[in-house]
């Protein structure tokens, strides 16, 4: 195992020379980081995880055990993916091409997911690339991803639709003073819904 004072790494993994592991990160057994991925400080890579090539990741990210994350996907900081989450990569899939002959790199291009800041992917979810996951959303286990999501929504199902709000804590919100404000039980933090979008309150 490399345990150094910025990286570890259990022998069983298998992580690219190429690869840019972020201080404080850990990639736990038989997971693999490919060439040219980048992840940021503080991750963990769960164990038998796959981070495809130039996979990118931020800060504080968490990859639970058997997720794939197939490139070119993006990551920002603090997203959790849950227990074998897969993330797609390819629009019409096919192992050969229509004469016959095996598909290889050169005859598709690769189209990514993108999380950003926050949010949480649950167990055994795919999100059917392209799509973005808007920041601090929710999207439960088992469900599947067609389309992109809002920030801070929460939803579920196959295919994937909002069932409702969450906050920055992933506590369900509940319903304001008015049909358009929505707290935070957990923090007292309050939103607006404008046109199907939501937004933190500023003070």
């Amino acid at each position: 195992m490399t345990d150094s004072a910025s990286v570890r790494i259990v022998e069983s993994a298998d992580v690219s020379p190429a690869a840019a592991i972020g201080d404080g990160s850990s990639i736990w057994h038989l997971a693999q980081v490919r060439e040219d991925a980048r992840l940021g400080e503080n991750c963990i890579i769960g164990r038998g995880a796959y981070i495809g090539t130039g996979v990118v990741m931020g800060d504080n990210c968490k990859v639970q055990n058997y997720a794939l994350v197939y490139e070119p996907a993006r990551l920002g900081d603090g997203v959790f993916i849950g227990p074998a989450v897969v993330l797609t990569n390819d629009t019409y899939p096919r192992a050969i091409n229509a004469d016959g002959t095996i598909k290889s790199a050169h005859d598709w291009e690769p189209v990514g997911v993108t999380i950003e800041r926050g949010a949480a992917i649950g167990a055994r979810s795919t999100c059917v690339a392209p799509v973005t996951i808007g920041e601090w959303a929710t999207v439960a286990a088992g469900a599947v991803v067609v389309k992109n999501v809002p920030a801070y929504a929460l939803v579920a199902g196959v295919p994937a639709r909002r069932i409702g709000w969450v906050g920055e804590s992933g506590i369900p919100l509940v319903s304001g003073d008015d049909p358009h404000t929505w707290v935070c039980p957990r923090t007292g933090a309050r939103y607006i819904e404008t046109d199907g979008t939501l937004s933190k309150e500023t003070v």
